[in-house]
């Protein structure tokens, strides 16, 4: 049965924007941990991709996860939202090794076993999900040495709020820190991607191992 929180999510996929067909360099798939376009790092902060079993929480459309299939993952996108996944699969299902399933997160890590070298979550799940319940099950879900990279918008002065029925955890890097490394995590490393010129709103970025 469709949840609230899947239709709310739903309502939010069918106006977002598509993503553009290529970027500034001409590429046709690429990485962006940011709001902004052709700006901020690249895939290099979740380290050696080929070979690796990489999960997205909260993947969209597709994007970034197909370009690290390209690069020779082996891709697993999750979202609860059924329209997102139907245009990811339609979008990239011919690329080898990439999979996406329609489906709660914390449902996903709670009950498929299934271990990862690499989760990610870009302005995605881990932005929207309760990092006391997340934060375990992602631990629980990585292989040793597992790498866990998240971004978001930075912290606003509430640690978090309620946007119609999808609450948002905005918490500031060093809350985000501390949570990890109460979580099993260590070398926590965490920045505040300035925004290019004539914007206001820089990128949150946190990277962190399973020990």
């Amino acid at each position: 049965m469709t949840t609230p929180a899947a239709q709310a999510w739903e309502r939010f996929a069918r106006k977002a924007t598509p993503r553009r067909a290529v970027n500034a360099a001409g590429a046709r798939t690429w990485f962006n941990w940011t709001q902004y376009p052709d700006h901020g790092p690249d895939e290099s902060v979740l380290g050696p991709i080929r070979g690796k079993r990489v999960a997205e929480l909260g993947s969209g459309t597709g994007a970034n996860l197909a370009h690290l299939a390209t690069l020779g993952a082996h891709c697993l996108g999750i979202d609860i939202a059924p329209t997102r996944i139907a245009t990811a699969t339609g979008n990239w299902a011919h690329l080898p090794n990439i999979e996406f399933v329609s489906t709660d997160v914390v449902d996903h890590l709670t009950t498929t076993g299934t271990t990862y070298d690499i989760v990610y979550s870009i302005f995605g799940a881990i932005w929207f999900t309760d990092p006391a319940i997340l934060l375990p099950l992602i631990r629980d879900a990585l292989t040793p040495n597992g790498v866990v990279v998240f971004s978001h918008l930075p912290a606003d002065d509430a640690p978090s709020r309620a946007e119609g029925l999808i609450a948002r955890y905005d918490l500031p890097l060093p809350r985000w820190e501390a949570l990890l490394h109460a979580n099993g995590f260590t070398n926590v490393t965490s920045q505040i991607i300035a925004p290019p010129a004539g914007e206001e709103r820089g990128t949150l970025l946190v990277r962190a191992i399973r020990s």
